[in-house]
């Protein structure tokens, strides 16, 4: 009977092919600098192309294996924030969603963001911008019309004690294709940064 690996498992494997590429065991001879530019050609180091290529072609190896075989993207992540634990749902970076993660992400939007007000009380609140490089000042009333678009949620955090910044991404579409718009305009996201009064998002 043929094996069908977890989400855990196909993690452990793009973990170890991610190392043996960056190591240069495994590369993609046929993947060379652009020839577009021949100038700028010759500041690309054509064995790191040929690593890089090798295991974005076996990440695309194994996200078609999850929809064929319907293997999860999805992993429960612990958090322990302002003396509270909450276990979030989110997408693998390394994975795609199938459409019951999407579901699950959909279900979940709401106690997530309710997880994420309970621990924000007294905060003030930021909007990501411009990939993050600028953070605009925003109310309430504009986080509940993020809320209204947005399809599902994520939350992350950085910094420790006054330092602490929890940041709620409200998203679209597909997980995957949200980071850095890839897929824009059918999925997309936005993040809110919540940190202590007078103090500023770190990025």
């Amino acid at each position: 009977m043929l094996q069908i690996y977890r989400t855990e498992e196909l993690i452990q494997i793009l973990s170890q092919e991610r190392q043996a590429c960056m190591n240069g065991q495994r590369l993609n001879l046929a993947a060379m600098p652009s020839g577009i530019n021949p100038l700028l050609d010759r500041f690309v180091n054509s064995d790191g192309i040929q690593r890089f290529t090798a295991y974005r072609d076996f990440r695309s190896a194994i996200h078609q294996y999850q929809i064929e075989h319907e293997v999860s993207g999805l992993v429960w992540t612990p958090l322990n924030l302002q003396g509270k634990t909450f276990c979030c749902p989110k997408i693998h970076e390394q994975l795609i969603s199938l459409p019951s993660d999407l579901a699950i992400l959909k279900t979940e939007k709401n106690t997530i963001v309710e997880f994420w007000r309970s621990i924000t009380i007294g905060f003030e609140f930021y909007l990501s911008m411009n990939s993050g490089k600028l953070h605009q000042l925003i109310t309430e009333d504009d986080i509940e019309r993020i809320l209204q678009r947005s399809e599902w949620a994520a939350l992350s955090h950085q910094g420790k004690g006054d330092a602490i910044e929890i940041i709620l991404q409200l998203g679209w579409g597909k997980p995957e294709e949200a980071v850095y718009r890839r897929g824009f305009p059918e999925s997309g996201s936005e993040y809110i940064h919540a940190v202590r009064p007078g103090r500023m998002p770190i990025g």
